[in-house]
C-alpha cells in the first residue's frame, strides 16, 4: 500500500467497458514521511476522495480487485481508503500497550 494526496481530476471522453461512473483523480505519491515520491499518476477513486485529501492506495492486481462491479477491468492504481489521522513514529520504536475495552480475543 502507499500514500497518496489528490492534486486534480482527469476527464476521459471514452473509457474502457466497466469503468463508466469511476472518477479518475490525479495524485502525487508519498513516502511515510509524505513526501513526493516519482511523478504524478492518474488513479481510481472507489472512496470519494477529494482535491487535497491523503489517500491509501493499492496498485496492480489488488486495484482491480477494488473497483465496485466488473473486477476484470484494467486499472491499475486505485484509492482505496482516506486518511484521516497518521502517526508516525521513530525507526524502531512501538507502542505494546493496550488500549482500554473489550475484544473477542479477551
Amino acid at each position: 500500500m502507499l500514500f497518496g494526496r489528490v492534486h486534480g481530476t482527469a476527464v476521459c471522453t471514452i473509457k474502457y467497458p466497466g469503468l463508466e461512473g469511476i472518477k479518475l483523480l490525479i495524485v502525487q505519491p508519498l513516502n511515510k514521511d509524505l513526501e513526493p515520491v516519482g511523478g504524478l499518476q492518474v488513479a481510481a477513486d472507489v472512496v470519494q476522495a477529494g482535491l487535497g485529501d491523503l489517500c491509501v492506495m493499492v496498485r496492480a492486481r489488488e486495484a482491480a480487485l477494488a473497483m465496485p462491479e466488473i473486477q476484470y477491468v484494467p486499472v491499475d492504481l486505485a484509492l482505496v481508503g482516506i486518511v484521516d489521522e497518521l502517526i508516525v513514529r521513530p525507526h524502531g520504536e512501538f507502542d505494546y500497550t493496550l488500549k482500554p475495552g473489550k475484544t473477542h480475543f479477551t
